[in-house]
Order: structure tokens, then sequence, then C-alpha cells
């Protein structure tokens, strides 16, 4: 009878056991086994320019990212009126990366911070300059003129140190007091989505290019006015005498040198990568 007695509680806390899972709740786990991660698992699947290969790649239309993204193997290129949306597109895995140039491409990632990156490698170094109408070879020896100017007497170095240097204090450019324009207006096209090169703070548009251009009228004696337009529109405004001349961290290519001329350099741009982490 106590036999019997001592085999049903055996029994009994076999099968409790069982109906437990066999554990208790806060168990070590089994020697070898992997405990869980709370950490959000990788999206980055591009670490090279070799790995855009055969990828979707977000451009923003018209620009030089757009035709060098063509260039890549059995790539396939989205393009995007901004470069903000081509971004937005890669933050919802529309796209698998972004070519833009370098400085936009820092802000955006700057503001999304937790979620993308821009690869070590740079995808092209290329020269800024302001864009004109064939007809306007005066115009463009002018502002040629003032270019040297604004690079030796320190202009440009402080427009550059306000913005992309990030040097405290900086003031960039400020029309001197008293400055007059008896030459008229001269409209500047650009695309002011582009930080920071162009981009509005409330509704003034404002960046390199803007004050850039805006310390070239005040040496030539024309009053800026700034038209902002879709980026791929700028060369045939200028064209057309829309506008007088365009200006939108405008990299010089030979396909551009067929349709518009060119102010001599007055920036160095880089195309990078933005990509997931």
């Amino acid at each position: 009878m106590k036999k019997m007695l001592a085999f049903c509680l055996a029994l009994c806390l076999v099968l409790a056991l069982a109906g437990c899972g066999g554990a208790a709740s806060g168990s070590v786990p089994a020697a070898g086994s992997a405990p869980a991660s709370s950490a959000p698992a990788s999206n980055q699947t591009i670490f090279s320019l070799a790995d855009l290969e055969g990828k979707t790649v977000g451009v923003q239309l018209g620009t030089t990212g757009d035709t060098y993204a063509a260039d890549i193997k059995d790539v396939t290129v989205d393009q995007y009126s901004k470069g903000a949306d081509a971004v937005q597109a890669l933050l919802t895995n529309k796209v698998d990366a972004v070519i833009i140039d370098n400085e936009p491409a820092k802000v955006f990632v700057s503001s999304n911070a937790d979620k993308l990156m821009l690869l070590d490698e740079d995808f092209a170094v290329e020269d800024y300059a302001i864009c004109m109408a064939k007809d306007k070879a005066e115009l463009t020896e002018a502002f040629n003129g003032a270019i040297a100017q604004i690079k030796e007497n320190g202009t440009l170095q402080a427009i550059l140190d306000k913005y992309i240097n990030g040097v405290e204090g900086a003031a960039g450019y400020v029309t001197p007091e008293g400055t007059e324009y008896p030459n008229g207006q001269l409209v500047m096209a650009t695309n002011a989505y582009f930080p920071p090169y162009e981009y509005y703070e409330g509704e003034t548009i404002v960046g390199i290019d803007a004050e850039f251009a805006k310390a070239i009228c005040d040496i030539l004696g024309y009053e800026l006015v700034i038209e902002d337009m879709e980026f791929d529109s700028i060369i045939t405004a200028v064209q057309s005498g829309k506008a007088d001349f365009g200006a939108a961290g405008m990299t010089v290519t030979e396909d551009r040198l067929q349709n518009v001329n060119f102010t001599d350099s007055y920036c160095t741009g880089i195309q990078s990568v933005i990509v997931l982490k």
C-alpha cells in the first residue's frame, strides 16, 4: 500500500511538471542556448559602392546623381523631384539607397541619425559653378571677376564657414550698408530644397548659393531676385531668359555645356550614398 501511494505521488509530480512545460518562469536557459536579444535587427544591406549593383537607387531628377546612377550595373533608378522625397523613399523601404550631394546628404542623415548613414566611399567628386545662357558671355565674364574678388577678400570662406564648416559666430555674407543697384535686377533660378546650398527659412530662401549670388550681385550693382523651381527646369529657365542665371549646387558637365555656359567654380562637391543603418 505504501509503495502504491509513493508511486501515485511520483506520477502526480511528473504530470504537474509536464503541464508547466518542464521549467519554471524565470529559469536559467540551458547551457549553450542563446538569450533573446531586444536590439532591433539591422536594415543595412549596402556596405560599399559595389553593393549598389542590382539595387534600386533614389535620385533627384536632373542631377548628376541621376546621371551617375545609370552607370551602376543592373540598377533600377527611381527619380524624385526633390532630394528629400528620395530620402523619404529610402526611409519607407521603397529604394535601397540614395545618391545625392554630400552636404545635403549630411543634413538628411543628421535629421534621421537613428535610421540613416553615409557610406565611407565617395561616389563622385565634382565642381560647382553658376550656369548662364550662351548669349550672355559679357555677364559671365563680369560674374567671374566678382567671384575672383569674393574668393580673394574672404567672403566665400565666410559663407562656407557659416554653412559647412560650423565655425561658431560665422556671419557669412551681409550686404554692406548703402549698397545701391543702378543696373536693375538679376533673376537667379534655383531649387530651394537642397540644404545647405539653398533652403527655406520661413518664406525666405537662404544658404550658400543665396549668399554667394547676393555678394556677386551687390558687387556688380544688381538687385538679386531668387526664383524657386524644379531642379530639372533651371537650365531651361536660363536658356529661355526666364532667369538670368542658375545656382543650385550645379555641377559642370559636358552634357550641360551643350546648353549653357558656366562661370568659374566656387565649390568642390561630392556625390555621396545614403543607406539604412
